[in-house]
């Protein structure tokens, strides 16, 4: 039994070790404990196949803030970028590609009037994602019990959307709960942009295009702009390189990381949480205890709802984290042919979602626990920027493929895994002609895999669903959305509390924040 430490932290996703890397430089004694053998979470490099390696959960840094790259001296620490400010590319069957470059929308065939309005379109959604930036960087406050910090919390949201102007204000309150099927629908009259624009709003959700809260997930996802990125980032050697900047700047501040450490276990005392047992029987104790893991994994997982309030139970019971997003890596022994697109432009994001109609028909089967027939997809060939990835001359595909349900009829058995792969690449081949006799290795990884590799309860990789009655100060649940639990000295710090999923790291800096003002005002 030891005792040699200030904090605890479960888990050395990104969140996790920028908690650490903020703590440590505030004094603190940190530990990091992690079960596998590199840090990064659901954001590591890993081989697939022989030569062939990927970004095993997320293959974009998109949502990082740039000020939070800067201030922990990520370039110091190793990181390096093999492609900056991607477009994304629509793909379609007939060649007619649609590229999207921050506010240009552009295809051969384009009517000014929808390039225009697109124009326009991005730099309304751009104001309104940066009020939600804003208050993704400060503790969400308290609707109840508030103290001044939480009335200055909502006074300056009030602002921010009041800034705005009169007709952008009355915009956002008439856009906020709407779908993004309707929103994309009175916008544009092309069917590849409105497709194109209505993918970002549920890529990683369980909803589909008609589904309340999916403009609020639109703006979300857009937040990336406020944050400084034009475009999504790859790393040189994958996300894993990230994941090793914001290791190494976490030590280089004082904490420790220790590697194949898994947690079996919160030890609570007296309504207290005092330390963790590890899986090898070890017992570490500190004063606060930090969990990156998801809600449910802590609290039921790792703490035993024993130890909590019925009613908080219900709560945590009630968030809806139900994973839909497969990932599909395809290691192949040439760069696949994609007619009518430009060579310069096949480094880019890919989208293979080519319309309205047929997003919403993707999603439907999930409603029977059945994957789709069709499924939607982001790809990158990030070879094209970072050779490293394969042998010389070969490439790496890292796709996303929307919808293939946790709880598929049957179970994830050999031979749905089998079909559904099948599915995949026949659409792949209405824009890839040939792509199946390039591959000399594929990996599938669907939900169930997701919630196994990385401890993400229903694989869900936000740690649950982007819509309103789960952001802000309902996040994870309503009355606990700043960090501490009812637990005294546990704290979440990962994608399932304030503001949420996707490779940001403001929960874990947040989380951090929250802990030193406690300790400074007590």
């Amino acid at each position: 039994m030891t005792d040699t430490h200030d904090v605890i932290i479960i888990g050395a996703g990104h969140n996790g070790l920028v908690c650490a890397a903020t703590l440590a430089k505030a004094g603190r004694r940190v530990v990091v404990l992690e079960r596998a053998d590199r840090p990064g979470g659901a954001a590591r490099t890993r081989t697939f196949a022989p030569g062939y390696s990927v970004s095993s959960g997320a293959h974009f840094l998109n949502q990082f803030p740039v000020s939070l790259i800067e201030e922990l001296q990520l370039a110091k620490h190793g990181l390096r970028f093999a492609a900056k400010g991607l477009a994304t590319v629509a793909l379609q069957a007939d060649g007619r590609h649609l590229r999207l470059d921050g506010a240009k929308a552009a295809a051969t065939d384009l009517g000014a009037v929808d390039q225009q309005a697109f124009a326009e379109f991005h730099a309304e959604i751009a104001s309104y994602a940066a009020v939600l930036a804003g208050a993704f960087g400060r503790r969400p406050p308290r609707l109840v019990d508030s103290d001044w910090r939480d009335r200055l919390g909502l006074l300056k949201l009030g602002w921010d959307i009041r800034t705005l102007g009169r007709d952008r204000m009355r915009e956002v309150l008439r856009i906020g709960l709407m779908n993004i099927h309707d929103l994309a629908s009175e916008r544009f009259e092309d069917a590849r942009l409105r497709s194109a624009v209505a993918f970002d709003a549920v890529l990683g959700t369980s909803m589909g295009p008609r589904a309340p809260n999916t403009v609020m997930s639109y703006l979300y996802r857009r937040t990336a702009d406020a944050f400084g990125h034009a475009g999504p980032s790859i790393p040189v050697g994958g996300m894993g390189a990230f994941a090793d900047a914001l290791a190494a700047a976490a030590t280089a501040r004082g904490a420790e990381i220790r590697l194949q450490a898994g947690v079996a276990s919160i030890v609570v005392h007296e309504g207290r949480a005092t330390g963790v047992v590890l899986d090898s029987g070890e017992v570490l104790n500190a004063s606060t205890v930090i969990s990156n893991a998801d809600p449910r994994t802590t609290l039921k997982g790792l703490v035993g709802y024993r130890e909590l309030d019925a009613g908080f139970v219900r709560r945590v019971e009630g968030i809806r984290m139900r994973g839909m997003a497969a990932k599909l890596h395809l290691a192949l022994d040439a760069l696949p042919s994609i007619p009518g697109l430009d060579a310069a432009n096949a480094g880019d994001r890919l989208v293979l979602c080519p319309s309205l109609e047929g997003l919403d028909e993707a999603m439907n089967p999930s409603k029977y626990r059945q994957f789709s027939a069709e499924p939607v997809i982001e790809l990158c060939i990030p070879t094209l920027h970072d050779p490293s990835l394969a042998p010389p001359g070969k490439h790496v595909i890292s796709a996303v493929v929307q919808y293939a349900p946790v709880d598929l009829e049957g179970g994830w058995t050999a031979a749905a895994r089998a079909e559904f792969e099948a599915r995949i690449m026949a659409r792949l081949e209405t824009v890839m002609p040939g792509i199946g006799s390039l591959v000399s290795s594929s990996e599938l990884c669907v939900a169930p895999d997701i919630q196994s590799e990385f401890g993400i309860h229903g694989g869900h990789w936000h740690h649950g669903e982007i819509s309103v009655d789960q952001l802000l100060m309902m996040r994870p649940v309503v009355l606990f959305s700043q960090y501490a639990m009812p637990i005294d000295g546990l704290w979440l710090c990962g994608a399932g509390a304030h503001p949420g999923g996707g490779v940001m790291g403001l929960a874990g800096r947040n989380c951090a924040q929250e802990i030193i003002r406690k300790r400074a005002s007590a």
